[in-house]
């Protein structure tokens, strides 16, 4: 530095307290990038590890700009010795114009301190859905799942969501605790079919699946139990009974891994499709339509009473012209 303000003393046209000032700012910049630069090359690259060398380079730049901005702004607000002042100033003169900016730099803090969700989290905020794949100052980075897409699955596209929509949007962690979720298979048969062997066969195809609930991760979830107020007495599968309009409902209830909920649904279909056409007393039900004949069909006590009443008189006629 003493270099520098003896070269900028020698040359007249930076010799004027606003250019001396913006040669500093420039120097102290490069100076900084260099080592950042260096710091990366040199140490945050040999970190193998694809997670910890994203937040390492991540860290570097963070602090590394907070040192720049603390060191250029001693150079252009003389007399400002304290961090508190300094961004009192700063921040007084940009509230109104920058409100956006604040609310995103607001929650890049909450983010990083109260921690709703990390890179790699599968998210849902607001209308949007997705894998967190970037976390910045002011946005982070989603790839999206969903939209048109069904069980869960990426579409391909990148959406940037600003930092500030954490304090506004509806935030959904699906991988808080534990990264498992409950999914539901809805099976309806016909009300001519077993429908109690139809229960049987789908609670076992749940049961035996590869991915089943393992004594490991039952442990995990009651560990997160005792984060959050959360109750599951029943971890294993369980089957629902329900009466719909064309059919008996079975309605399949189980914990699958977040990321495969489409593949573990799929794989339970296929059981049920094949187990089902085993057994010739069970039919999957779909929308019919069939005219029914009340009177020749229906039971006695449910036909209308003059059609009850014409019939009684028309045996009793009948009856009696029988007799000798």
């Amino acid at each position: 530095m003493e270099f520098l303000e003896n070269l900028i003393v020698e040359v007249p046209i930076l010799n004027t307290g606003m250019m001396i000032n913006l040669v500093k700012s420039l120097f102290l910049l490069g100076i900084f990038l260099i080592i950042n630069f260096l710091i990366k090359k040199f140490l945050i690259n040999k970190v193998e590890d694809v997670r910890s060398r994203y937040h390492w380079r991540k860290f570097s730049n963070y602090a590394i700009a907070l040192i720049v901005v603390l060191a250029i702004g001693r150079l252009w607000f003389e007399g400002i010795q304290t961090l508190a002042t300094f961004f009192g100033l700063l921040s007084a003169g940009i509230a109104v114009a920058l409100k956006d900016v604040i609310a995103s730099f607001a929650g890049w803090v909450f983010i990083i301190s109260r921690r709703p969700f990390a890179v790699g989290d599968r998210i849902q905020i607001g209308d949007k859905s997705g894998d967190v794949i970037d976390l910045r100052l002011f946005e982070f980075t989603i790839l999206e799942i969903g939209n048109w897409v069904g069980g869960d699955q990426s579409t391909g596209r990148i959406v940037h969501i600003p930092n500030g929509k954490i304090f506004t949007q509806d935030l959904v962690n699906y991988e808080t605790g534990f990264k498992y979720i409950w999914n539901e298979i809805g099976v309806t048969i016909t009300f001519e079919s077993n429908w109690k062997k139809a229960k049987q066969i789908m609670f076992d195809i749940a049961s035996t699946r590869p991915d089943h609930i393992t004594s490991s991760v039952e442990s995990q979830i009651k560990r997160t139990a005792k984060k959050y107020m959360i109750y599951y007495n029943k971890l294993t599968p369980i089957v629902y009974t329900d009466v719909r309009d064309n059919g008996v409902r079975l309605t399949l209830r189980y914990l699958c891994d977040v990321r495969k909920r489409r593949s573990s649904a799929e794989d339970i279909w296929e059981n049920i499709l094949l187990r089902f056409a085993e057994h010739s007393d069970i039919d999957l039900a779909y929308p019919t339509q069939r005219f029914y004949d009340n009177l020749a069909e229906g039971k006695p006590g449910t036909k209308p009473a003059y059609y009850t009443q014409n019939v009684n008189a028309s045996d009793h006629d009948r009856q009696g012209t029988d007799k000798p």
